[in-house]
């Protein structure tokens, strides 16, 4: 090593480099986590993935919580099936319910 002698290195020890490569790896990995959004895109009967930033509601949400991030949908369409899946059209987006929680958000094409 340049500029190391071999005693220093030996201080440093193989468990604390693999230790400093792990911490770096996962600094990586939660800056890209947080960079990094997907929109899913269906356009007739295709269905693909690209890069959004259009904020839609996240899975997990509540009908409520939707209405009062994102205000009344544009169209309510009724429950089917079972378990009862529903759909709300927004301008830009559509998000599916099951029961009464987010299962997804499509984007609109073109938007």
């Amino acid at each position: 090593m340049i500029g190391t002698n071999r005693a220093d290195a030996a201080a440093i020890g193989p468990n604390h480099a693999v230790t400093l490569a792990v911490a770096l790896t996962a600094a990586i990995v939660a800056m890209l986590a947080g960079a990094a959004r997907a929109e899913t895109v269906a356009e007739g009967d295709q269905v693909m993935v690209r890069e959004s930033d259009i904020a839609r509601p996240s899975r997990g949400m509540t009908m409520h919580a939707v209405e009062v991030k994102f205000g009344a949908p544009h169209q309510r369409h009724e429950a089917v099936g079972e378990p009862p899946i529903s759909r709300w059209d927004y301008p830009g987006f559509t998000v599916f319910f099951e029961k009464d929680r987010v299962i997804h958000a499509v984007v609109d094409p073109g938007s």
